[in-house]
């Protein structure tokens, strides 16, 4: 029962924090986001079996870490997004060469990011639980592919 009370209290906390992130989108898709968001957290809580004093302290940092993980993956995303548009224009050399350092410096600065969010929940959480938090976004992940994959295909 303290589990479930634990739950409902990070799941409200996580709420909290993230409904702003999500006020400058559509309505559909903060709604959508929100509802990802809230089922993350109950799932991760679960999978990590974070106590309510662990769930305080974690679900902050996790907040600011996934924020700097989301603008390193924009970079990463936009530099692409450059770099093709250059080549598909036919672009010279020149410019095509700085938009692919670009795009190698945004995906180095995404990966030294994942490497940061390591040490930021090491600070919070013992080793066993931020292992746990890995092995729990896989599964998140995948569950919802599969859901995706099922809704689509009908069954």
């Amino acid at each position: 029962m303290k589990r479930i009370g634990a739950l409902i209290l990070t799941v409200a906390l996580a709420l909290c924090t993230s409904a702003g992130l999500s006020a400058h989108h559509s309505c559909q898709k903060g709604e959508w986001k929100k509802k990802m968001q809230s089922e993350k957290i109950a799932f991760l809580t679960s999978e990590m079996d974070l106590s309510p004093e662990e769930a305080q302290a974690f679900w902050p940092v996790y907040n600011k870490m996934e924020g700097k993980m989301d603008q390193a993956m924009h970079k990463v995303f936009d530099s692409f997004k450059a770099l093709d548009e250059a080549l598909k224009a036919g672009k010279p050399e020149k410019e095509i060469k700085k938009l692919l350092d670009n795009y190698m410096a945004a995906q180095k600065d995404h990966k030294e990011t994942d490497a940061d969010r390591v040490e930021e929940y090491l600070k919070v959480l013992p080793a066993d639980k931020v292992a746990r938090l890995f092995i729990g976004e896989e599964n998140f992940r995948r569950n919802h592919i599969r859901r995706l994959h099922d809704r689509r295909t009908g069954n």
